[in-house]
């Protein structure tokens, strides 16, 4: 089977306390590439950590001792009121950190429009340090149930911001895109990708817009260890399980499942940039 791009993974979550190495070491046998997301500095510092500490040549059979990359983030709902941009920053510059994020506005838990304001301008220094160390974005937006649209703001700002990028071929990625038609136009218009997981594979709700989204634009990702797709669904998540993604994607689109699977592996390559060294025979 193809090796496979998890583009959006937590391997660095309490969660898996019990049984990290053993977990990362069989997805990484298994072919699984992981970006393992930070979602506040401390997060963010132990997806560094193990970045690192997987960073060695590929073992004889091409598959992954190399397979882990950070980005450094902060999710809307962990804003605390000691942040700083500048710790964010100092961890940026690490190399194998290849994005920023997850970073961006969060309706669904946070009706207080203070604390919505409070989202919107750390967001915003966000998406400068993602300009100023030219890396991309990683994208967390969920809308107010049945109301107001963060990804209506968010794209409001990112425009304000100069999107497109001349700089980027992607300037970020929409992660586990949850919005409207319109809203998927304006970010694909914006220059960014999006991202599925597990919940396409429980509902029908994106399956028109899977069909019809170029292979180019699309990312897949767990979210792991949260959102398990069928047949794990009310079970711990992790990276292997973005296969059954790759397979709900290339049942909508009437592709082969391998073809999902490189595409979708060349597709993460280009938005965080990762070269691969000959020895990794996809």
């Amino acid at each position: 089977m193809s090796k496979i791009f998890d583009s959006h993974c937590h391997p660095q979550f309490p969660q898996y306390d019990a049984d990290r190495e053993e977990m990362i070491k069989r997805n990484l046998e298994q072919g699984v590439f992981m970006i393992a997301v930070g979602a506040n500095l401390e997060t963010s510092k132990q997806a560094i950590e193990l970045a690192n500490k997987y960073d060695g040549p590929p073992s004889p059979d091409g598959f992954g001792r190399a397979g882990i990359w950070a980005t450094v983030g902060l999710h809307p709902d962990d804003i605390k009121d000691d942040f700083k941009i500048e710790d964010y920053r100092s961890l940026s510059s690490g190399k194998k950190v290849v994005a920023i994020g997850e970073v961006g506005l969060d309706y669904y838990r946070t009706p207080e429009e203070e604390k919505r304001t409070r989202q919107k301008e750390i967001f915003s220094q966000f998406i400068d340090l993602a300009l100023e160390t030219d890396k991309p974005l990683v994208l967390h937006c969920r809308n107010e149930k049945n109301g107001k649209s963060a990804h209506e703001d968010a794209i409001k700002i990112l425009s304000g911001k100069g999107y497109p990028s001349p700089s980027l071929q992607f300037p970020g990625v929409a992660h586990s895109f949850t919005g409207t038609p319109e809203e998927a136009d304006s970010y694909l218009k914006l220059g960014f990708i999006l991202a599925f997981n597990g919940i396409i594979t429980f509902t029908e709700e994106y399956d028109e817009l899977v069909k019809f989204l170029p292979m180019n634009k699309i990312l897949i990702e767990t979210d792991a260890p949260y959102l398990a797709p069928e047949p794990y669904r009310g079970q711990r998540n992790e990276p292997g399980h973005v296969i059954e993604v790759a397979k709900k994607i290339a049942q909508l689109k009437n592709m082969d499942y391998e073809m999902v699977a490189k595409e979708t592996f060349g597709n993460t390559q280009k938005l965080f940039k990762i070269h691969l060294p000959p020895e990794y025979k996809l």
